[in-house]
């Protein structure tokens, strides 16, 4: 396979024919570059007016490999065949380079151009690629590629210093200024402006020249010396990469990448990196006519697919793709927030962090998942994610532009404080992985920082589902802080200024984010009770729900077996109709697995409950009770967890309520309907993550609106999430 190499354009801020000059000054041999160890003329003709110079070279290499391999290919250097085409009336050198040894084995084709730059006539540039094709090499042939590729490296990085080296070589010797070849009648060259391919030529007259040095003071050397680039095509920090900004406008399409305008506006990239980045420019600018991806969106794609240009490329041309179907290029200028979501959707833009990123605010803890999906649907909390990850882009760009260095990414705060097991809500968590799967295919590198604040004992549950989803890279970008320990040294004033950390996280800067809250059912798009739980009926597309029914004297019971000590037992269930009491068992005896059915007149199956534990059991000898005794209502909905601390068979337990009873006996016990699903995860899910789960206090709800308590010894909380 044919290796390809491609540099951005190099900038010398010096005339062509001064950096000729320090460019021949490299020859015979170059004490700056020990591995070139020499060169001998092998041709040399002169055009008839001097304009045009080839020199054919063949030049010595010292082999940087290993001592192994120098050992079995037998020698110690490698001889290259290079060949300069110098114009000086066109004012262009063409180097085309290739290896003499081992042709047979390996092809090293290296192809280098130095021209005038395209905008100023005083300024020089450099362009080099090349590529690799092996063959084979004694079964070393990976080793090759790697040698080569350092030396390719290595050579772009000297390349610079060398050229510049001789320069200042130059102008110590007070040689500042050679002038551009003339013919014999006196008149200068035209001045070519571009490549000479391009056929565009600006005429200019400088009169009579002479071809000599001239001295001038140190005090004039500066004053010659040319002005850093600032008035060009990449005269401005142009990181546009929000909508209606993604693309770049038609005539700049063919704009080439120079090194300056990458370190000032990208960032700092090795050679290898700026190599792909050429090359899938190069690619988009040959096969997509007209509006092109600037150059920071193409360069997150290639980060997130760690340089590898034909991943690269697929991953941005789907993500192309799938701008163009949902329109959104347009998408800041026509979106309007549905009411539930500027209302309920508690999260928000706010300020700046340290290093200008814009700072995204989620009070996730806040969030009525259910609710928001029942008002207004996945397909709009999604759209909403993407106008938020638009906004986003174009606060870079500002700040990029205000502070003068590229902001290429955002950092976020998310809340937790009031997770609970209700944000676990399946289909609330299959949308969530929907939104993480648009995200991360296309807004590549756009997380600077995200810090996890005020995060439960419950947060492992919720990062154990979604954590698998999100790429590797960005989960290397998360910061999580229990309790308080976001406060002080080491928390959030290590990356956001004291002065703007929000108020609700003890800062002193106002926060207008929402608060969030639960969502009113008036709210809702559906209009019954069936239609809201439509999207969890067993019926249902995902069919993970259950319903049972628990009538006097036979309640519902459902049987879990932990295979192992740590495992956790989740569960989520709504009261369709009638009081319930809930309970968490363990059994002390074997459970059969052919429980006793009672059916009941309308059940899916006939059977409306199933019984597992013997109604002759006692508490505290045959079952232990391990959550206590909770009363729920018509209409609510529970969610809850539970970390066991021993194998064995457990029960959740609905109970029949009378609610004109006011106590009521746990194994004694004219009908409530209940929807569940319930789920184990097992305890090596959890390493790594935070250490344990304390059901007691986070099995239900941290947002209650009520608290229910029964005549007995314990205390049970409600959660209805209306």
């Amino acid at each position: 396979m044919v290796q390809k190499y491609q540099s951005p354009v190099r900038v010398y801020k010096y005339p062509f024919e001064l950096v000729m000059a320090a460019y021949e000054k490299r020859f015979p041999t170059c004490k700056m570059i020990p591995v070139f160890l020499g060169s001998d003329v092998l041709l040399h003709n002169v055009s008839d007016d001097g304009a045009v110079q080839i020199i054919e070279r063949r030049c010595y290499l010292a082999i940087d490999a290993p001592y192994l391999l120098k050992k079995i290919v037998g020698v110690d250097q490698v001889c290259f065949i290079q060949k300069n085409s110098l114009d000086r009336r066109a004012r262009t050198l063409n180097i085309e380079a290739h290896n003499e040894s081992f042709s047979n084995r390996v092809l090293i084709q290296e192809h280098c151009f130095y021209s005038v730059h395209p905008e100023n006539p005083s300024w020089t540039c450099f362009e080099q690629d090349a590529s690799l094709d092996i063959k084979s090499f004694f079964g070393f042939e990976s080793t090759v590629e790697k040698i080569a590729m350092k030396q390719y490296t290595a050579n772009i990085k000297k390349g610079k210093e060398v050229i510049e080296f001789y320069i200042n070589e130059l102008l110590s010797e007070g040689v500042t200024y050679i002038p551009p070849w003339s013919d014999s009648e006196g008149q200068t060259n035209p001045v070519v402006i571009g490549n000479a391919a391009s056929g565009m030529t600006r005429s200019s007259s400088a009169g009579e020249t002479c071809d000599v040095s001239i001295t001038v003071s140190p005090a004039a050397q500066s004053a010659l010396r040319p002005r850093m680039l600032g008035s060009g095509s990449r005269s401005s920090l142009d990181l546009g990469a929000s909508a209606g900004n993604i693309a770049s406008e038609v005539e700049d399409a063919t704009a080439k990448l120079d090194t300056d305008y990458i370190q000032r506006c990208l960032g700092e990239l090795t050679p290898y990196q700026e190599s792909k980045l050429v090359q899938l420019k190069k690619w988009l600018q040959d096969t997509h006519k007209g509006k092109i991806p600037k150059d920071p969106h193409i360069l997150r794609f290639l980060k997130a697919r760690d340089f590898n240009i034909e991943k690269g490329r697929e991953m941005l041309c789907h993500s192309l793709a799938w701008r163009k179907l949902h329109n959104v290029d347009r998408l800041l200028s026509t979106y309007e927030p549905p009411l539930a979501i500027q209302k309920y959707f508690p999260g928000g833009w706010h300020y700046y962090d340290k290093d200008g990123r814009p700072l995204y605010i989620l009070r996730l803890g806040q969030m009525d998942v259910k609710g928001l999906v029942k008002s207004v649907g996945y397909e709009s909390i999604l759209r909403h994610v993407v106008s938020v990850n638009e906004k986003g882009l174009r606060l870079c760009e500002e700040s990029t532009k205000r502070r003068g260095h590229p902001v290429t990414n955002c950092t976020c705060i998310i809340d937790l404080e009031g997770l609970s097991m209700r944000h676990l809500w399946r289909p609330g968590i299959k949308g969530l992985l929907r939104v993480i799967e648009v995200v991360e295919a296309n807004y590549p590198e756009t997380m600077g920082f995200l810090l996890i604040v005020r995060a439960p004992r419950v947060f492992p549950v919720l990062w154990t589902l979604v954590s698998p989803f999100i790429d590797e890279r960005t989960r290397d970008k998360f910061l999580i802080y229990g309790g308080k320990d976001y406060q002080g040294m080491g928390g959030l004033v290590d990356y956001i200024d004291k002065n703007f950390i929000p108020d609700f996280l003890d800062g002193d800067c106002y926060c207008g984010v929402p608060e969030g809250g639960m969502v009113p059912k008036s709210m809702y798009i559906a209009t019954s009770e069936e239609e809201i739980d439509k999207d969890r009926s067993p019926d249902g597309p995902d069919n993970i729900y259950h319903t049972a029914y628990a009538v006097k004297d036979f309640p519902h019971e459902v049987l879990i077996q932990v295979p192992q000590k740590g495992s956790v037992i989740t569960w989520d269930f709504d009261i369709l109709k009638g009081d319930v009491t809930f309970t968490l068992l363990r059994c002390r005896h074997a459970v059969s697995s052919q429980p006793h059915e009672h059916h009941v007149a309308g059940a899916a199956g006939g059977v409306g409950s199933m019984q597992f534990i013997d109604k002759h059991w006692t508490v505290g000898i045959d079952v232990s009770i391990v959550q206590p005794p909770l009363v729920c209502r018509d209409g609510d909905s529970i969610q809850g967890s539970h970390v066991t601390n021993q194998a064995g068979s457990y029960v959740l337990q609905w109970k029949y309520f009378d609610s004109a009873k006011g106590s009521f006996d746990l194994l004694s016990t004219h009908k409530s309907k209940v929807m569940y699903y319930t789920e184990i995860l097992h305890s090596e899910q959890f390493k790594g993550s935070m250490t344990s789960l304390q059901s007691c206090h986070s099995s239900f709800s941290q947002l209650s609106l009520t608290n229910n308590s029964a005549h007995s010894s314990i205390t049970h909380s409600s959660c209805p999430s209306r």
